[in-house]
């Protein structure tokens, strides 16, 4: 199996280690050291040698960081993780609402006047130290220096040592050259002689290579320079690329800030993701801006969007098989881990997956109102009559990346749970048909997915919608359906379409499909501009059984009835006889 359950953390290993790091903070002199959740490449999802913030807290959350003063360190988390830490810290450790109170907030109000704040550099990009400058302005004074929990952390892992391998022109879809080629010539356009690459999935994009550095995510940790003329230094070492055929200069990783050094005339560099120890050694004119490999990566070419469709195309049949198999089980024998496993079982029947796209969050009941619950030996539940069960997964394939949330019922549902499921779909099915034109942003069509959960008092804190890689990251950007992006969402945009509710307690619901960005069919007497909508590539039933039919307007039921004729067919003659049959009720028309 991919996934393992055992608990990585305890609340109890967090109080000698803060006291160890206290120690170190004392002895370099710092009155505060800062705990971010990323490693050197901005990564989400971080290799066990990185995994800092989880080693310290006992938080193990995706995003966060940890702020330790000599009397008080607060635990930052956003809404997806507040009951989640609040289990997996001890009291040692302060919960801070995040973003709603800002570290440059929380520290003013509890550092001492004068307090020496330190960092690691290469854990934080330039933009984000930035919003740290009124704490000078207020006498503090930001130290970087080296990383005082790694001083600290006993038996710390090594550092990943997997080999990157090609990823075929047939599923890339374009040649690394060609990339390169095109990126150069946006260079030399803005005036700027190289940039700087620290995204390891920006890089493995451009040069059509995967990697085995981060479970889950087939990326080659590295770092790069892209120059003007399409050349590219590639800093890895040598040992992880051996044998490929790569169209670019290898060097071993301590070899990159020299090189950094070495760059003349004006070099691009990203703020949001650049740590802030590359920015620190360039000597040549900084010229601020995107990595330029993000939307040309984000627009998918017909290849990729072909091999996405195929993807999901042999994900739903997993999936398909999955909750027929479900449906059959008597509650309360199979536990939140047996589903898991069941899963992860089917999509490894279709021998093509390479890996699960992420940790399958599979919750019933109370678990299930947890956004990012990660089921466990110690925290594993059955399904029981009456709950609700929340299963998000995802499959990695050669020729895409999956992602699909379904909530389902397990017995009779309370009419609650009913009414809110149904006001989730509603939400769903308006990003499904949504149609709008050239230049619209996530921010913009985001509460479109919210509205009849606001109509009744309801809401969820986490964003709608995020970009997917092709056989790369499951969450990319630099789109995303959220109230913080205004990046126009493009022709060839794979995101996610995933609105949910939360009752802390009581159950959770939320329904995810991947999307495409699209050019928009014409319309008679539209205005004559560029429109864009969605294809769906995840064709997978929706519990109609959770579903108060008259709250759906009649072309919402139309919508549904029809993708729902849509997930019969493409699964038609690949199922099971239990799969089949289970299929042909599951869509039925409302």
């Amino acid at each position: 199996m991919f996934q393992a359950f055992e608990s990585t953390t305890t609340p109890h290993q967090g109080p000698p280690r803060l006291a160890a790091l206290r120690a170190k903070m004392a002895e370099a002199g710092v009155d505060a050291f800062i705990v971010p959740r990323a490693d050197a490449w901005q990564g989400e999802y971080v290799a066990p040698c990185d995994e800092r913030l989880a080693w310290l807290t006992g938080f193990t959350g995706s995003a966060g960081f940890c702020v330790v003063l000599a009397e008080t360190a607060g635990v930052f988390v956003d809404g997806r993780y507040r009951v989640q830490v609040k289990a997996q810290v001890a009291d040692a450790f302060t919960p801070v609402d995040w973003p709603e109170t800002s570290l440059r907030d929380w520290i003013l109000a509890h550092a001492p006047e004068g307090a020496r704040i330190a960092y690691d550099p290469w854990l934080h990009p330039p933009r984000q130290l930035k919003g740290l400058a009124p704490l000078e302005a207020a006498g503090m004074t930001l130290v970087a220096t080296e990383n005082l929990v790694d001083a600290v952390w006993q038996d710390r892992p090594g550092r990943p040592e997997g080999r990157a391998f090609a990823h075929p022109l047939e599923l890339a879809g374009e040649e690394s050259a060609a990339k390169r080629a095109r990126l150069a010539a946006e260079l030399r356009r803005a005036g700027e002689d190289a940039a700087i690459l620290t995204l390891p999935d920006s890089i493995c994009w451009l040069l059509n290579i995967r990697g085995a550095d981060i479970p889950r995510i087939p990326i080659l940790q590295s770092f790069a320079i892209l120059t003007a003329e399409g050349r590219v230094q590639l800093f890895v070492a040598p040992e992880k690329v051996a044998g490929l055929d790569l169209e670019a200069e290898v060097h071993p990783p301590g070899a990159f800030l020299a090189a950094v050094e070495a760059l003349t005339g004006t070099v691009r560099l990203d703020p949001e993701s650049c740590p802030a120890a590359v920015a620190g050694a360039l000597r040549a004119t900084v010229s601020e801006g995107p990595d330029p490999c993000l939307l040309p990566k984000a627009r998918k070419n017909a290849a990729e969007l072909d091999g996405a469709r195929a993807a999901h195309q042999r994900d739903a049949v997993a999936m398909v098989e999955f909750l027929a198999w479900l449906d059959v089980q008597t509650p309360p024998v199979v536990t939140e881990i047996d589903a898991a496993q069941a899963l992860e079982g089917f999509r490894r029947a279709t021998n093509a997956l390479r890996d699960i796209s992420f940790e399958t969050i599979s919750g019933a009941g109370p678990h299930a109102a947890l956004p990012h619950y990660r089921v466990s030996e110690e925290t594993n539940r059955t399904l029981r009559e009456g709950e609700l069960y929340l299963v998000d997964s995802g499959g990695q394939y050669v020729d895409g990346t999956t992602d699909i949330t379904r909530t389902v019922a397990v017995g009779a549902p309370a009419r609650e749970a009913m009414e809110a499921f149904t006001r989730v779909l509603k939400g769903m099915i308006a990003l499904s048909r949504l149609r709008f034109p050239q230049g619209v942003g996530g921010a913009h069509i985001d509460a479109l997915a919210r509205a009849a959960l606001w109509e009744a008092g309801q809401d969820f804190d986490h964003g709608t919608g995020h970009g997917v890689g092709s056989y790369l990251s499951v969450h990319e950007g630099p789109a995303r359906i959220s109230r913080a992006s205004t990046v126009p969402l493009d022709p060839g945009m794979i995101l996610s379409n995933e609105p949910g509710y939360y009752r802390e307690g009581a159950f959770g619901i939320r329904i995810e499909n991947l999307i495409v960005v699209r050019e928009a069919p014409p319309l008679p007497g539209a205005d004559p501009r560029p429109w864009r909508d969605f294809e769906t590539l995840t064709y997978v039933p929706i519990d109609t059984r959770l579903i108060v039919r008259d709250m759906l307007s009649a072309a919402e039921r139309d919508w549904l009835n029809a993708y729902h004729v849509q997930c019969a067919e493409r699964v038609a003659g690949q199922l099971s006889d239990r799969a089949a049959a289970w299929i042909a009720r599951a869509t039925l028309a409302l």
